[in-house]
């Protein structure tokens, strides 16, 4: 070949690298939307929930999106507001949704998000990565709302599953009082009947005394029964949980919201790569990634990862692409993850974790399911009467 043709095919294989760079610019912005209620005091702070939890998270997904998204010249942006109470954060979204904000991610409670749903019908995509409530994956679902935080049922699935293949199938539950914790309970007892276990003992937390004081008194006498295999508690923000392990009338196990239990996150999961991310996180927020951190950051690069797939940023196409076949999210679990066409949840295995330790990572061998083993956890379709896709 001369030295003209060389030169031609140069040229050629020059424009078809330098393409990408060439390409118009898509500016991508998400909203993040947070608002918590005052829980009030809580007896047990020894592991205080960070008040940014959430927004740290999505901040580092929006960061990694931009890492993969500079090569292909799309570029994005977190506009986030951290509201005072429920009349701001639908302010906030109006406002969004005025400036042409139609993605966003939301950590709000399960009526705040459904206000927020019926606002946003038809104008934007939401992201659920803070209600946990069984209802709006079984009859209140939102055609325009997917969730990445696990369902209460996700959670207690896996460590029902956990129990029953330990063979530790008579459990002691108690429940606190707050509309969490019964919902967290309620969660386990229907755990409970799908996997076999058997609540022998099933008493509310009804003390108001200082356990940092009477715990060593109190307990005891509170968890007497005549045997049981674990001890399951159902304390979601914390009132009296941290308490219970050693103080047990039998030397059992505890369980659940404390002791070893269901997250969506820990800083314990490294494998499959976690530990890149938690490093990452670490170096953003000095700080640990919870389970708020990851759902939000799941929601963000969902987001990313669909934008790439599409190069382009239309919600109504976002969605459709994310219950595709084509979509997969590769999110440091052991297994790219999808979501539920019935309810829009983010398949996801969930880890047991204690303070210092990873246990298991549920769905666990031998509890099979006839499309996905992930949806041994949480709402199947039959359990639901959503249909939002």
């Amino acid at each position: 070949m001369d030295l003209k043709g060389r030169l031609l095919i140069a040229s050629v294989l020059c424009g078809w690298l330098l393409a990408p760079a060439s390409a118009a610019a898509l500016d991508v912005t998400i909203g993040y939307i947070h608002w918590v209620p005052d829980q009030g005091p809580v007896l047990s702070n020894v592991t205080p929930e960070p008040e940014d939890a959430g927004l740290r998270g999505a901040e580092l997904g929006i960061a990694d999106n931009n890492a993969t998204g500079k090569f292909l010249n799309q570029n994005y942006a977190l506009e986030s507001v951290i509201a005072s109470d429920e009349a701001g954060a639908l302010a906030a979204l109006d406002s969004m949704l005025e400036n042409g904000i139609d993605l966003l991610v939301t950590r709000v409670p399960a009526d705040t998000l459904q206000a927020m749903a019926k606002k946003a019908d038809g104008k934007a995509l939401l992201f659920n990565a803070g209600a946990s409530d069984g209802r709006l994956r079984i009859t209140e679902c939102q055609p325009n709302v997917l969730h990445t935080i696990p369902s209460y049922a996700m959670l207690t699935d896996a460590l029902a599953q956990w129990l029953s293949m330990r063979r530790w199938k008579e459990v002691f539950l108690i429940t606190g009082p707050t509309d969490q914790d019964k919902a967290w309970a309620d969660a386990f007892r229907r755990a409970s009947k799908r996997f076999g276990l058997d609540i022998i003992a099933d008493k509310p937390w009804t003390f108001d005394s200082d356990l940092r004081r009477t715990a060593a008194k109190e307990l005891p006498a509170f968890t007497q029964a005549r045997d049981y295999d674990a001890v399951v508690v159902a304390d979601v923000r914390g009132d009296f949980g941290e308490y219970v392990p050693f103080n047990t009338w039998l030397p059992r196990p505890v369980v659940g919201t404390q002791g070893m239990g269901p997250e969506a996150w820990h800083r314990v999961v490294e494998a499959w790569g976690a530990a890149q991310l938690q490093n990452r996180f670490r170096e953003l927020a000095d700080r640990e990634m919870n389970s708020e951190d990851y759902a939000a950051w799941a929601a963000i690069r969902s987001i990313g990862t669909t934008v790439t797939g599409l190069s382009e940023a239309g919600h109504s196409n976002i969605r459709e692409h994310l219950f595709s076949d084509a979509f997969q999210l590769a999110a440091f679990k052991g297994r790219k993850l999808t979501y539920r066409p019935w309810n829009g949840q983010l398949r996801q295995p969930i880890p047991l974790v204690h303070p210092q330790g990873l246990v298991a990572t549920p769905p666990l061998e031998g509890f099979l399911h006839p499309d996905s083993e992930l949806d041994t956890l949480g709402y199947d379709k039959p359990e639901s009467d959503c249909r939002i896709n």
